[in-house]
């Protein structure tokens, strides 16, 4: 479910970590930071869908509160409940690895009840829901879109929301345009991924090498990295500028499936996205030159399969 760019994210944020760890780095200490970095990834994707679906049940609630008031007007007796039914909803709320899941998270301890609420009330105004509600036959198009929604219109722009996840979960930030991905990808197919486990057995591989990989071939990744310094000043070059090279120069040389222009783009974005203004542009500019320099001395060695890693 996490792509390969998601990985490469966290990988470079583990060796962030160890760069700038104070002590010596104790064995399985790097991987036992990427396990936790992943998780925590899992877990705040687990805890955004059940808010979603707390926040959809929540009409049955809504009009067992009113109907139960001692003297209900006919609009408490009239609350609509169309989309505590919502067939995308139940599909989740019936995966075993999702109630699991949540369970485990200790989600309903984490939910804010009246933050729901708020949400909630604004869902009720807007012409999306009452759209919705006077709908006749169910079908999958329009249940998947409300929840779409829900979680994209109300909850994300939402900064009492936002305050919420981050008060709860430090990675949110990180992981904001990830689990945005993440969590409209499971609408569209809810019930085909697990909750338990958001890496395949492959892109887990993947992760675990690449880590691995930068650390033990740190030396020869700077040997070709620094005489490429000389036109810039080595003080003012970001750490994570030199992670992200090392990465790069790694999977030129032993990601022999991974294509040498999709390493390049990748780490560029990634430096855009995690790193200083200029960044992008370094990034660029040093692994061009080194890709030459590689395959000049004939020391790129790919090959092509129909699933390469990308």
């Amino acid at each position: 479910m996490i792509s390969r760019r998601n990985i490469r994210v966290k990988v470079m944020q583990t060796l962030y970590s160890l760069d700038t760890a104070q002590g010596e780095v104790k064995p399985g200490e790097p991987q036992a930071i990427l396990t936790r970095k992943i998780e925590e990834s899992r877990l705040l994707y687990v805890y955004l869908v059940y808010f979603l679906t707390e926040l959809a049940r929540y009409a049955e609630t809504d009009a067992r509160l009113k109907a139960s008031k001692h003297l209900p007007s006919a609009g408490d007796l009239a609350v609509n409940t169309r989309i505590a039914g919502n067939e995308v909803l139940w599909k989740i709320l019936e995966d075993s690895s999702f109630i699991k899941a949540s369970d485990d998270g200790h989600c309903s301890q984490v939910l804010d009840s009246d933050l729901l609420k708020k949400i909630y009330q604004e869902l009720l105004a807007t012409e999306e829901y009452e759209e919705y509600t006077q709908l006749g036959a169910r079908d999958k198009k329009s249940e998947k879109k409300i929840l779409e929604f829900i979680f994209t219109q109300l909850m994300l722009p939402n900064e009492h929301f936002i305050s919420h996840i981050e008060e709860h979960f430090i990675n949110w930030d990180d992981d904001a345009e990830m689990m945005h991905t993440l969590v409209l990808n499971y609408l569209s197919k809810p019930g085909q991924y697990s909750f338990l486990d958001i890496l395949s057995p492959e892109k887990r591989e993947f992760a675990q090498s690449l880590l691995k990989t930068v650390l033990e071939k740190s030396e020869v990744t700077l040997e070709l990295i620094k005489p490429k310094l000389k036109n810039w000043d080595a003080e003012r070059i970001a750490s994570l500028d030199l992670i992200i090279l090392q990465m790069g120069v790694c999977e030129f040389l032993y990601f022999e499936t991974i294509p040498t222009k999709v390493t390049i783009n990748e780490y560029i974005d990634i430096a855009k996205a995690y790193s200083t203004v200029q960044s992008g542009q370094f990034v660029n500019g040093l692994l061009d030159n080194i890709h030459k320099e590689l395959t000049a001395d004939n020391k790129i060695h790919k090959k092509q399969f129909k699933n390469s890693i990308l």
